[in-house]
């Protein structure tokens, strides 16, 4: 199945990671590591069309123009999940900003229930980033990027998604881009992705 607004990032090192991580005897701790090192490896690939500006810096030896980045980076984790990918982020761009939105799923509606919202106050003008491990329902992410206003600077980075959450997104968000190590099979009765890799909030905290 083809969507126009998915980017499968298909690196041997992110997929050999993710294979690992979806393992159901992977511990929490090594869980935690390999969802922070593919985060950080799928950052780079998708920052790899952010516009850059020349600047001026003198190295030891001479004056060189270089390049840094010409608009700001804003990282939106979903809590809680979200939060296991944030640290890889920010290894490859420390000086992000850092939102937070906070979602839980109705069990019964399998709709999203805000529960927490704290944005920086200039996001608008930086290209963003929302971070989920999960595109499952779409549910949460759609709403979470309704927040933050569709545009084409808003793209969505997760690990795993089903067919079924990227067609809400493109149906709600068409100008977002998401980008995934994988686009699983399909959701199951209770909204989980097949074959997935279970509940991310529990296998990162050791809540299972």
């Amino acid at each position: 199945m083809k969507f126009p607004n998915l980017k499968i990032v298909r690196h041997p090192l992110i997929q050999e990671k993710l294979t690992r991580i979806r393992d159901r005897h992977t511990g929490s701790p090594e869980f935690r590591i390999l969802l922070s090192e593919i985060a950080e490896l799928m950052a780079y690939e998708l920052t790899a069309d952010f516009p850059v500006r020349d600047v001026v810096v003198e190295t030891p030896l001479a004056v060189m123009t270089g390049a840094e980045l010409a608009i700001g980076v804003t990282l939106v984790p979903i809590i809680r999940a979200g939060l296991g990918m944030l640290d890889g982020i920010l290894r490859l761009v420390p000086q992000a900003k850092v939102g937070h939105v906070g979602m839980y799923r109705d069990e019964d509606t399998l709709e999203p229930v805000e529960y927490y919202g704290r944005l920086p106050k200039d996001a608008a003008d930086t290209n963003i980033i929302v971070i989920d491990p999960m595109l499952a329902t779409g549910g949460s992410c759609s709403a979470a990027v309704s927040k933050l206003g569709e545009s084409h600077s808003v793209r969505v980075l997760c690990l795993v998604a089903s067919p079924e959450g990227v067609a809400r997104m493109l149906e709600d968000h068409p100008l977002v881009t998401v980008y995934a190590a994988a686009l699983d099979e399909r959701l199951d009765h209770r909204g989980y992705i097949l074959p997935g890799l279970g509940d991310a909030g529990d296998r990162i905290y050791g809540t299972t």
